[in-house]
């Protein structure tokens, strides 16, 4: 479905070439101040500006169409649009389907009902809406003590240091995106190709005791919900995947006392037991590379049945990474909101 969450429900609806896009947002109490110049901010920091990002410009200039009150949450379901101003429909055919997206198993599912321009409700436009639920639950983190950090790992042959190894100040500071990678995605850019890479994400000053076991741990929610950006491919929490090269005396976390408990090491990311153990969570999750691209490809005309070879239209990014590392950002703040509100109640955000 397309909505999400227990403690605070969201609801995101449209489609990529349609009049608007938008977003419900159930729960959040009453009194809650929304600044709105922060969640301009962060849709800019998602939006495309450069040449190594979509030639789609849009303003996602948005309108609170309910749920606000004299510059306040009213208490009501609070609903955003966004209006799709810079569409380009004549790039896209409705029966050929274009390798490695949504369009074949949309076209069956949806019995050829559905709206393929630019992806329909399948396209990546649609996180303008994580976006903004992301800005309101990050800003509410924030007057909580609790940050979300976000850096572009890994691309290509440029690997950057892990939160892992760093400290609270040295997470902070760390740049969210190195030169090194605009190098990268230009090269990609220029032989019309196009590049995945990975995003490490770091949770700060979350207390101990958050999460529901089993299915509503904090792996389980944050998984669910990063899995839900279009592109992603993969997610490991602290030592992930590496895990299966080391033995238990190397990849257990000793525990030492220093005004509370903390571990010696956070190799299992800040999660024992799928409730947070009060040290920095750390998640890393893959971006698949944006699978339209200007070279040739073999397809398939859904309603001719005839293979054919394809050379990728429309409007697409050559990294989706430069961007989406911001709407992983956004969707993991959302996720820690609702965790944390289940077990504080709604109250606590006040």
């Amino acid at each position: 479905m397309n909505s999400f969450g227990k403690a605070i429900r969201v609801n995101i609806f449209g489609e990529s070439h349609g009049q608007l896009i938008g977003i419900t947002i159930d729960g959040l109490p009453s009194g809650i101040k929304l600044d709105l110049d922060y969640i301009k901010s962060e849709l800019d920091k998602r939006r495309s500006k450069t040449s190594l990002t979509t030639p789609r410009r849009e303003s996602d200039d948005f309108e609170i169409v309910s749920g606000y009150f004299n510059g306040f949450t009213s208490g009501s379901p609070l609903t955003f649009l966004i209006k799709n101003n810079d569409v380009r429909s004549s790039d896209y055919d409705k029966f050929v389907l274009r390798p490695s997206h949504a369009d074949f198993t949309a076209f069956t599912k949806y019995d050829g009902f559905q709206d393929y321009r630019g992806g329909g409700h399948f396209s990546g436009r649609l996180t303008v809406c994580i976006t903004i639920i992301g800005a309101i639950a990050l800003s509410i983190l924030k007057s909580k003590g609790i940050e979300v950090k976000s850096q572009i790992k890994e691309i290509g042959d440029f690997v950057s240091s892990s939160f892992l190894e760093m400290d609270v100040n040295e997470i902070n500071n760390k740049k969210e995106v190195h030169e090194k990678v605009y190098e990268i995605v230009d090269k990609v850019k220029n032989k019309h190709d196009s590049i995945g890479g990975i995003v490490e994400t770091a949770i700060l000053g979350l207390k101990a005791g958050i999460g529901e076991p089993f299915f509503d741990s904090v792996e389980s929610i944050l998984s669910h919900l990063v899995f839900s950006i279009p592109g992603i491919k993969g997610i490991e929490f602290g030592r992930g995947f590496d895990f299966a090269h080391l033995t238990g005396s190397e990849a257990n976390d000793e525990l030492k006392y220093e005004e509370k408990i903390i571990t010696e090491t956070n190799n299992s990311g800040g999660i024992n037991g799928g409730i947070s153990n009060g040290m920095p969570i750390i998640v890393r999750s893959v971006f698949r590379p944006t699978p339209t691209i200007g070279k040739p490809q073999r397809s398939v005309n859904y309603k001719t049945k005839e293979t054919l070879n394809v050379i990728g239209k429309g409007r697409h990014d050559p990294a989706i990474i430069l961007r989406g590392f911001h709407v992983v950002n956004s969707i993991i703040a959302l996720g820690i909101l609702d965790l944390i509100v289940r077990t504080e109640g709604v109250k606590w955000i006040r």
